[in-house]
């Protein structure tokens, strides 16, 4: 007998741009992300850009996370090697569980397109009070490549043989 097909379950998702110098007019990156995000189904709950300043980036993503009407954060933006670069700094110490395949996943596929450049990124991804996070690249490329390969199929609940969705409880009881 067939497994039952699952219907899509639609997710709000909050996009973060940190950067010290993009605006709304220039923000490709958390445009892109919001765009694909929206286009897969699901529903942008914000959009913020910031300077990466890590008590910054932490009290937005804090908020979202306490919010129980957001069920993901994705953050693109301030996770290179370079002295302005702090997001993991700024995430790390929110997350209740951190997800390290999601690095290393995004690193993977990144490769084939960048190849040992893929080095210089600290993706990264965790959870915190029930809610998913997702730590990016700035690059527009590097946002499509997380999105298209890999955030995307974690976020739809037909995704087998598991999927982020189905770890939702209280998504799931209502």
């Amino acid at each position: 007998m067939p497994a039952q097909e699952r219907q899509f379950i639609p997710l709000n998702i909050a996009v973060l741009t940190i950067s010290d110098s993009r605006t709304d007019e220039t923000d490709t990156s958390g445009r892109g992300l919001a765009q694909r995000l929206t286009d897969a189904g699901h529903k942008l709950a914000e959009k913020v850009i910031v300077p990466d300043h890590i008590y910054r980036i932490r009290a937005i993503v804090a908020r979202w996370i306490a919010d129980d009407d957001i069920q993901v954060v994705i953050t693109t933006g301030g996770t290179g090697v370079t002295g302005r670069d702090g997001t993991p700094e700024a995430i790390s110490p929110l997350l209740d569980k951190e997800i390290e395949g999601f690095g290393e996943i995004f690193r993977a596929v990144s490769y084939e397109q960048i190849k040992t450049s893929t080095l210089q990124s600290r993706a990264l991804a965790g959870v915190s009070n029930g809610t998913y996070i997702f730590c990016v690249p700035g690059s527009s490329g590097a946002c499509k490549t997380a999105w298209d390969k890999v955030i995307a199929h974690q976020l739809d609940y037909r995704t087998r043989p598991c999927n982020l969705v189905e770890l939702m409880p209280r998504l799931l009881e209502s």
